[in-house]
């Protein structure tokens, strides 16, 4: 049985099953999520034979740093080796006020979105929750300070790796100590899957990958789009808004000549209101290999400005680590998988 990645009360059950007194489980999940060990052997404060007991019945696996490139303002990515050998990327964000990590949920992506370099890679398998973990303790481990925030934003599509993803939330609130509104799951938009996070009511964030409010584009854009009507998705969206009173992050890849033009900013405005929510604009982090580009300063706030006019709250992603290909897949395919 792997230790990463189990609970409190799972911990219990294991210590129970043992022959071992329930409150072991505390002092071995401090050293899992607090101490972040990376053997069994570490737990010092276990007597030796219990210690013996865990490694007889347990593994513990940590997830290696296969590579790094850190850009000129401080942000890192890092390349992650996994037990089985696959790579994932995860991205430390220092701030002066905080620490935020984004980190893959899955080997690869299957949403086949044209413009991500994921995607080009294909799809290999879902992280387990323990991973997904172990991306935020390796990054702190790195980083030398406390991560704050949480960002599922890397590898993969979140709500297709549901239930380890969700797992991965209450591991990261109830065992590392990080606050749920501290947490931010980021999506394709999968209507079925949105109801289901709906019906747990968690205090995250949810932003969905929207890129477009028309269509055909939409689909050609995000190909497992195709699935569902993005009519049924803004009204998912509507329903999750309304229930849990939180505000949903559309987000906007802009690409130029493709989806930046005022008329569709016109049109992403109709489609969003009366939607408790904000509009995130990100300028396209170029990718070697696919023919979209990104749109002029001035297109950008032409966008923008529509988009206010009408009454849409509006961000623009703050870029970091530009330099270092940032975007979540290019440096797993510069260095092969």
């Amino acid at each position: 049985m792997e230790l990463l990645g189990l609970d409190t009360a799972e911990l219990t059950k294991l210590c129970v099953q043992l022959g071992q007194p329930a409150f072991r489980s505390r002092q071995i999940a401090d050293w899992l999520y607090k101490k972040a060990v990376g053997s069994i052997a570490e737990m010092t404060n276990l007597p030796a034979a219990i210690r013996e007991q865990l490694v007889q019945t347990s593994t513990l696996t940590r997830v290696e740093v296969a590579g790094e490139s850190e850009s000129t303002d401080g942000t890192t990515k890092y390349l992650l080796k996994l037990g089985d050998g696959e790579t994932v990327e995860s991205v430390l964000l220092p701030y002066p006020d905080r620490v935020s990590v984004c980190v893959s949920t899955q080997v690869g992506c299957p949403a086949g979105c044209v413009f991500c370099a994921t995607a080009m890679c294909g799809f290999v398998r879902n992280l387990t929750a323990g991973e997904i973990v172990d991306q935020v303790l390796t990054l702190q481990e790195r980083g030398g300070r406390r991560v704050t925030h949480v960002v599922f934003m890397g590898m993969g599509e979140p709500l297709a790796n549901f239930d380890n993803v969700v797992k991965a939330l209450r591991l990261l609130n109830d065992e590392v100590g990080i606050g749920m509104r501290r947490m931010t799951i980021s999506t394709v938009g999968i209507p079925g899957a949105i109801r289901r996070l709906q019906d747990l009511d968690l205090q995250i964030t949810l932003a969905v990958s929207l890129h477009a409010a028309d269509e055909a584009l939409r689909h050609e854009l995000v190909p497992v789009s195709t699935g569902y009507s993005l009519a049924e998705l803004i009204e998912t969206c509507r329903a999750y808004a309304d229930f849990t009173k939180r505000r949903i992050t559309f987000e906007y890849l802009l690409l130029a000549g493709v989806n930046d033009s005022p008329a569709q900013a016109a049109a992403l405005a109709r489609l969003l209101h009366h939607t408790l929510c904000n509009v995130n604009l990100i300028p396209f982090n170029e990718v070697a290999g696919l023919p979209y580009r990104r749109p002029s300063q001035a297109a950008i706030r032409t966008f923008r400005a529509v988009l206010e006019e009408a009454g849409i709250e509006v961000t623009q992603r703050m870029e970091r680590g530009h330099s270092i290909s940032a975007a979540c897949g290019q440096l797993r395919r510069r260095t092969g998988p």
